[in-house]
This record gives structure tokens, sequence and C-alpha cells, in this order.
């Protein structure tokens, strides 16, 4: 086990900050806003940690806070300017500000490195302090998806206007989400830029923004779990092809085609649809009788508010 480690310690890595990126780009989908500004906020809080860890000798762990709550900052100021904005708006709009955030780094002199970026900031960071961040983030992002609050939040991204009749401030919960995602994004480039010791320019940009969202989309954007299956399947499948030698970026990306194709909900809606099947013919789950449509083994569809019949939320 501890030379299996040892010799996956590199991709064990690359797959907890991987993931903590998609986190961040996962959270504003669950809520229905169409969201990228975690890639931006990644280069935030990795820029700010380097700066005041390598050039004002500031500690790990503060570099690391200030870092993550400057971004956070500024994703959720961001939220206030664009937040009525949705679709493909939306989308656009946070992919300029990863971009704006890019050239300002190029730019920024002695200060940010310019287009070279900034080396030697290695911070006291391990891979088990990476897990047990990675763990709380985790955490919180499963509790909001029960009970109450993960109503609201699925109510706000399928029924907007019902959200409001209902009560529910839909333009608050839109720049919460702003800022959730600004300091997970922060966090996952604070950790990442100590823990690897460099961050350059080249890095926030929208090869970012592709990688993020294709970890989403193999996955599934409804849960956490649908991120950490995207992450290990983009970190790992590389090495796994690496016996293919010239062809690996080809069929690497026809088997992402693949699943963008044939598996729109991602790997965890195909997993959560054999189950639902699986209970069915077990007869422990509502027969095709039952489901929408009379179609057989088909999946009863999430329900966005606690009761259509006068429930709460």
């Amino acid at each position: 086990m501890i030379a299996w480690y040892t010799t996956n310690a590199v991709v064990l890595q690359a797959t907890m900050t991987t993931l903590l990126l998609a986190l961040s780009i996962q959270l504003p989908l669950r809520m229905g806003v169409f969201s990228f500004a975690g890639v931006g906020c990644f280069g935030i809080g990795g820029y700010t940690a380097a700066i005041l860890y390598a050039k004002f000798d500031v500690d790990t762990w503060t570099a690391v806070a200030l870092g993550t709550l400057l971004a956070g900052l500024l994703c959720y100021l961001l939220g206030l300017i664009i937040h009525k904005l949705s679709g493909l708006y939306l989308g656009m709009a946070t992919v300029a500000f990863t971009l704006i955030i890019a050239v300002v780094a190029t730019n920024g002199g002695s200060l940010t490195g310019g287009a070279s970026g900034i080396f030697g900031a290695l911070g006291g960071i391990t891979n088990l302090h990476v897990f047990l961040l990675l763990a709380l983030v985790i955490v919180g992002l499963a509790i909001s998806e029960y009970g109450r609050f993960g109503r609201r939040i699925d109510t706000v991204r399928e029924d907007p206007e019902l959200a409001s009749a209902l009560g529910i401030n839909v333009a608050r919960y839109r720049k919460l989400v702003f800022l959730a995602s600004g300091l997970i994004g922060g966090l996952a480039g604070a950790v990442t830029t100590l823990l690897r010791s460099t961050i350059t320019p080249a890095e926030i940009n929208f090869h970012m923004v592709v990688m993020a969202l294709t970890v989403i989309i193999i996955g599934g954007s409804s849960s956490w779990l649908g991120a950490l299956i995207g992450a290990i399947v983009i970190t790992w499948l590389p090495t796994v092809l690496g016996f293919v030698a010239d062809w690996e970026a080809i069929i690497y990306g026809f088997l992402v085609a693949l699943a963008a194709i044939f598996l729109p909900s991602g790997v965890l809606g195909l997993a959560k649809n054999l189950i639902h099947r699986w209970r069915t013919r077990r007869g422990t789950a509502p027969d095709a009788a039952t489901t929408p449509g009379g179609e057989p083994g088909a999946p009863e569809p999430e329900r966005s508010l606690a009761s259509t019949q006068g429930g709460t939320l």
C-alpha cells in the first residue's frame, strides 16, 4: 500500500486539486447558475498565496486563508454585477472574468512575475492537508444537498419564478453561490500553488475552464459525487492510456466525447439509473406504471419542492 501511494502520490495530488476546482463549478451549476468564475478565483487564490508567501514571508496557512478570502470576495462582487444574467451570457461573462485575471497576472510586472509567473513558493502543505481540506468542503456541499436548504436550491434551479412566488429570495441565493464558488476556487488555487511551488498566467486560461467543465460533464452536475467521479476519470485516464503512446490524446478525446453524448447525466446519472432499475425489478421501487410516461425502469424525477400541495421549503 505504501509503495502504491509513493508511486501514485502525484496523481493523487492532481485528483484532489482537480476535484476542488471542479467543485467550484459544480456548485453554481447545481443551482442553475452557468458560472466558470471559479477558474478565475483559482488564479486569484493561487497568485495571492504565492505573492504573500514568496515575497512577503507570510506563513503558509495565513497565505492560503487570505488568498481564499480575497478570491471569495472578488467573486461575490462579480456576482453582484452579473447575477441577473443567465445561460450563455452569464457563462461568457464569467469566462471573460477568468481571462481578465490571466491578463492582469501577465502584466503584473515583478509582483506577479509577468508571463513567467512565480516560482519557488513551496509552502508546508502535504497531500494529507489537501485531503482534509477537501473533506471539509465535501461535507459542506453534501449537507447542502439535503433538507430544506437542498430543496430550495433545487427549486431555484428548476423554476426561479416559482421559487420567488414561494418566498425564496432567488437573487440572494445566486449572489451567495458566487461567494461559495469563489471561496472553493480560491482555496483550490492557493493550495495547488503552495503545493507545487509555482503558478503562471498560462494556467488560468480557457483550457482550465474546459477541463473543469469536462470533469462535471463526465461525472454529473447533480452532486459533489459526480465531480469526484469526473476528477478521477480525468486525472487517471491519461495514466491508464499511457501504453498507447502517440494515440493517447486522440483516444482520450474520443472517450470524453462519447461520455458527453451518451451520458448526458454523467456517470453518476447512469449509476442512479441502473440502481433504480435494479430496485424496480426487486420490487423495492415504484414500477413502470407509477412512473411518469410509464417507461419501464424510468427513474422517479427529482422533486424541487418539499411538497406541491402546501408543503414548506
